[in-house]
Order: C-alpha cells, then sequence, then structure tokens
C-alpha cells in the first residue's frame, strides 16, 4: 500500500504543473471557445485520467518490474559506454534524442498492424484530442513501451542523465504535440513533431494515420518515407471507426472488438 502511495505522489507531482501549463495555453488559445472545448472532451478526459492512473499507479508494480528485470539484465556494447565521457554533453543528450526517437519510432510502427494495434487502438480512440491523450494507453501498450523504449540507449551505453533527460523532454513534448493547436510550428515543423503533424497521425481516415510516427523529429519519419506535412489537414477529424469507450470498454476493447484487428492484420509495418 506504501508503494501505491509513492506512486500516487509522484504522479500528482508530474501531473499537476503539465495540467497548469497546458490548461494555461487552452484559456490562452481558445479564450471564449474554451469552456465548449472542455465540454467536448470532458468524457475522455475522465477515461484517459483513469486509464493514467491504473497505469502509473494501480498497475505501476507489476508493468515497471519485468521491464526493470530486462533492463537489468542489458549489457552495453564493449566501449561504448566509456566513449560518452570524451563527447561533449549537448551532443551527448542529442544522440540520446535521436536513438530514442529511433526506437520508439519503430515500437510505434508495430503497434499499428496486427495484434499489437488492438492495443493500440485505444490510444487512437479519442475524438476530442488534448494534452491528456497522449497518457490514453491500455496497460499492455504501456508495458510494451516500458520493456523495449530504453533498450537501444542501454545497448549503447547512453549514460543515464542522458537516458533520463531524453525521457523528460520526450515526455513534456508529448504533451505539446498532443494538445488541441493547430500549430504547424513554421520552419521549426520541418524538423520537429507538431501539433499539426502528430494529430494528423490519429487522423480517423486510416491512410492518414500511417504516418508522422515520430514524437519529437521528422528525421525517421522522412527517412523512411511515413512523413506527411500537416498544411492541408488542419483540424482534421480523429478518432477510429470503432469509436471510443468508458474507461471499463477501453480496457476490454483488445478482447472483444475483432473488427479491430480484422481492419490492420494485413497493413505493413
Amino acid at each position: 500500500m506504501d508503494r501505491i502511495f509513492d506512486y500516487g505522489g509522484h504522479l500528482v507531482v508530474t501531473l499537476v504543473p503539465v495540467a497548469v501549463v497546458f490548461v494555461a495555453l487552452a484559456m490562452a488559445v481558445k479564450r471564449q471557445a474554451v469552456w465548449a472545448a472542455w465540454q467536448q472532451c470532458r468524457h475522455e478526459f475522465a477515461t484517459n485520467l483513469g486509464l493514467v492512473l491504473l497505469n502509473a499507479v494501480v498497475l505501476a508494480p507489476v508493468l515497471l518490474l519485468p521491464a526493470n528485470s530486462f533492463h537489468a539484465q542489458l549489457k552495453a556494447i564493449p566501449g561504448l559506454a566509456a566513449m560518452w565521457n570524451h563527447i561533449a554533453w549537448p551532443l551527448t543528450l542529442l544522440a540520446a534524442l535521436l536513438i530514442n526517437e529511433l526506437a520508439v519510432y519503430w515500437r510505434h510502427r508495430a503497434e499499428h498492424s496486427g495484434f499489437l494495434w488492438r492495443f493500440h487502438a485505444t490510444h487512437h480512440a479519442d475524438e476530442a484530442i488534448h494534452w491528456l491523450s497522449v497518457m490514453r494507453k491500455h496497460p499492455v501498450s504501456r508495458a510494451f513501451g516500458l520493456l523495449f523504449d530504453a533498450t537501444l540507449l542501454l545497448l549503447l551505453g547512453l549514460p543515464v542523465w542522458a537516458i533520463g533527460a531524453s525521457s523528460l523532454i520526450r515526455s513534456w513534448w508529448g504533451y505539446f504535440v498532443h494538445a488541441d493547436v493547430p500549430w504547424t510550428l513554421g520552419p521549426v515543423g520541418a524538423v520537429m513533431i507538431s501539433p499539426a503533424a502528430h494529430r494528423l497521425h490519429h487522423a480517423r481516415d486510416i491512410a492518414l494515420s500511417g504516418s508522422n510516427f515520430g514524437g519529437l523529429f521528422t528525421i525517421w519519419d522522412r527517412l523512411f518515407g511515413t512523413y506527411v506535412a500537416p498544411d492541408a489537414y488542419i483540424n482534421c477529424e480523429t478518432g477510429i471507426d470503432e469509436g471510443t469507450r468508458s474507461f471499463l470498454g477501453e480496457l476490454w476493447r483488445p478482447f472483444e472488438d475483432t473488427r479491430i484487428f480484422a481492419r490492420y492484420r494485413r497493413r505493413a509495418v
């Protein structure tokens, strides 16, 4: 029970500053329309918050144990860990971000095909996308990410501080790109994934949702041919044809709706 309280306290410390920033952003951008925007997303916000509490508090020991055990067994490729000590810290951080993004890119693409889509569909079900949508994850998807996302960083011997900094930066950018703002970020959006570019990834149109898998940079999408400029799709409709569900409905979705599996089983990774 004490551990659950510890996880709960950590979640509060993490989410309260994020909530303050993005509520302020919504008020500044939407102004008089902010209440209407809240009314539109409040039911899905409740579902997302329920999934956050389940994954980050109730199931945290279950989800983190296998990931931590697996990571503890990983050994860096000989010589690489020492190499980073001779590289300037900004370059080390940039390398951590790019390597982390590469791993997450392929994990994300894998979740868009076959069996894994059953669980990842929960993340795409939000029809009123907002900053907390980034945390709308089925526990199986959450476990998959925890297990896989840091593996390449550990194998390449990145220092702990760089791994932590990469995770923090990617987390905040993840909240930002899920925010309900129609921003392409202009020239910056050519290098960084913008809210408009990521909204396109959440488009109800299945062809469009197979683009922009990156969470921070556009480089891997561009290199592997999955980048689509968002300019022509601003404020596109989001969600999936099967529709959004309640907290319990999203937990049960992968085991009930075989249409989702049938629809995506032939999609190429």
